[in-house]
């Protein structure tokens, strides 16, 4: 069974570091996970992962592996693990997010599920509860997430509370397929709820303990990060976490910044994915432990020296910014690489710095130092 064990706190906050062990290994939190949408992260291959990212969970989408490759596929090779050869933890989202973001025509909310057209083909499909948490049985995945309502950041409260109510029942229904069903591939997995109500504290309260009432293994905290102040998000993420289990892991979903990510750490929140790190970096962004650096700027053109002094992977020593800044003019896929390895690496760094410095009890005097350096623009 799925353990979390508390191993040290932070003196002036609420950061935690904890150790979340699952069938295919442990997870040191806080953690970051790189988000493998269809079963792979985008330019970065398994071993670069493991020896140079030093990854220790990868997340896919429910939504997307459902389309493709499919779920016969991935049953057929005995799970996601098996698929794409990843043998440490993978956490899936349930796809709700993808429904309610990438297929407005056609798309339709009913008491039973969403019915939605596929942004591939256009097929027709139907997502209820159930079914979320049987393809979700089939991927494999270690943590699987429950089917909610993902409400747009600006829903007004009658909108946010009739969603939540949605959420909710649906909630009940994940659990309840979940519970009468067992794993496919001779391992454990574990459901987390997701916490929703947008920026409405009532609502927030109403469903964290709602969640918590389910008695899971852990629970995400959704629907942030999505247009809001920064400054809600974090108040969401405190009601949320004064009434989550201290003793389970609280996973925000789908963020964030590096500074994000601090300052959840200090509000007690241990797992974090978001496509940032990839993303930007396939667009010429890098997190260096100096500041960000937009490599396409003509001020790299005769710059020679490393990526990152702090040389967090081995591209940092082996490619120069002007060679860097070279690939990503020339629109070439080594480029694309060596931003994403580079990225991912930093954000790893990140958190395994949060958990030293909370072990030390000096996390927030390490963050208050560490941002204003990590943020700025070079």
């Amino acid at each position: 069974m799925m353990r979390y064990t508390l191993t040290a706190k932070d003196r002036h906050s609420d950061a935690r570091c904890g150790v979340l062990t699952t069938a295919h290994g442990e997870i040191h939190t806080p953690i970051f996970m790189p988000v493998g949408t269809v079963g792979s992260v985008k330019a970065v291959h398994a071993r670069e992962l493991k020896e140079d990212i030093r990854a220790e969970i990868i997340l896919g989408n429910t939504y997307h592996l459902y389309l493709r490759p499919g779920t016969e596929v991935l049953n057929a090779a005995g799970g996601l693990h098996k698929f794409n050869g990843w043998d440490r933890p993978i956490l899936t989202d349930s796809g709700g997010f993808q429904v309610f973001s990438l297929t407005d025509t056609g798309r339709k909310i009913t008491e039973e599920g969403v019915t939605f057209r596929s942004h591939i083909d256009g097929s027709k499909h139907l997502f209820t509860p159930e079914g979320v948490m049987d393809i979700q049985r089939k991927i494999g995945a270690d943590i699987v997430m429950a089917f909610d309502e993902c409400p747009p950041g600006t829903s007004d409260y009658r909108y946010a509370r009739n969603s939540l109510e949605l959420t909710q029942r649906w909630l009940e229904r994940c659990v309840a397929r979940f519970d009468s069903t067992e794993p496919l591939y001779g391992y454990e997995q574990h459901l987390f709820p997701i916490v929703q109500g947008c920026v409405y504290r009532d609502l927030r309260e109403k469903s964290a303990e709602h969640a918590v009432s389910l008695n899971r293994d852990g629970y995400a905290i959704g629907g942030l990060a999505v247009g809001e102040p920064a400054e809600e998000m974090y108040a969401m993420i405190e009601v949320v976490n004064r009434i989550l289990p201290p003793d389970k892991p609280r996973y925000l979903m789908g963020v964030g910044t590096p500074e994000n990510i601090l300052e959840a750490i200090e509000r007690g929140v241990d797992m974090f994915d978001c496509v940032m790190p990839t993303r930007n970096g396939r667009n010429g962004m890098i997190f260096t432990t100096e500041g960000t650096i937009n490599i396409k700027n003509q001020k790299w053109d005769r710059d020679f020296s490393s990526l990152d002094p702090a040389a967090l992977a081995y591209v940092d020593t082996d490619y120069s910014k002007a060679y860097l800044r070279h690939l990503i003019k020339s629109d070439e896929i080594l480029g694309l690489q060596i931003c994403s390895v580079h990225n991912l690496a930093f954000y790893l760094w990140l958190v395994r710095e949060a958990r030293k410095h909370i072990q030390e009890g000096d996390f927030v005097a390490w963050k208050k130092g560490l941002l204003p350096k990590i943020t700025r623009r070079l």
